[in-house]
């Protein structure tokens, strides 16, 4: 009886249980949504090159960007992209802490980042700058926001993740998903950088 239960389970059955992650399809599977994502920004992006300059006789953004406080929003998230470099390295090293560590700086990081976002969005709003004024404050609001969006569920996945690294450590699965997330956020930065240039300093100039 317990040889043919056995028999039932089947080779095939107990490769399937056994079998470990594949790495590098996690990864392709990984490319290919950073690859979607681009084409949203992508698309995001063309959408404000049409509208930016549709003022509605209303603020441009050269009456309304304050390049200083943008300029320190960039500083945030760009160091958070150097952190994060040095949580790499600690996981290279097998340091559970000291992953943790420069994970964690990465986060308030990218939460300073969020909180001067946010502001500046209340600020347009407060001065009667909000989406429906015109064209091109729906395509800033839509295209910033976005980016502030993804950089909110990527806090929110750093956040998960090192919950999980605090209980299991660096085991096989843990460093698979920081390399994931370590190439969202770069990605994060270099669509950030796009944003900097085509929306805050063309929009100034």
């Amino acid at each position: 009886m317990s040889n043919t239960h056995t028999a039932t389970v089947g080779p095939r059955e107990y490769h399937l249980a056994h079998e470990p992650h594949p790495e590098n399809g996690t990864s392709l599977g990984f490319w290919l949504y950073l690859m979607s994502d681009c084409l949203i920004f992508a698309a995001l992006f063309a959408t404000y090159g049409v509208l930016g300059r549709s003022y509605a006789a209303g603020p441009t953004g050269k009456e309304l960007f304050d390049l200083g406080l943008v300029a320190i929003n960039t500083a945030f998230l760009l160091l958070s992209s150097i952190t994060f470099g040095f949580a790499m390295l600690q996981k290279q090293k097998k340091n559970v802490n000291g992953t943790l560590l420069w994970l964690a700086v990465t986060g308030l990081l990218g939460l300073a980042f969020l909180c001067v976002e946010l502001y500046e969005f209340h600020h347009l709003i407060h001065e009667g700058a909000g989406p429906q004024r015109s064209a091109f404050l729906s395509s800033f609001f839509t295209l910033v926001g976005t980016h502030g969006i993804h950089v909110t569920f990527g806090l929110i996945w750093l956040v998960t993740l090192m919950i999980q690294v605090k209980k299991h450590g660096l085991n096989e699965a843990n460093v698979r998903r920081i390399n994931c997330l370590s190439m969202f956020w770069h990605f994060l930065d270099v669509v950030w950088i796009g944003v900097f240039t085509f929306v805050y300093l063309m929009g100034v100039l």
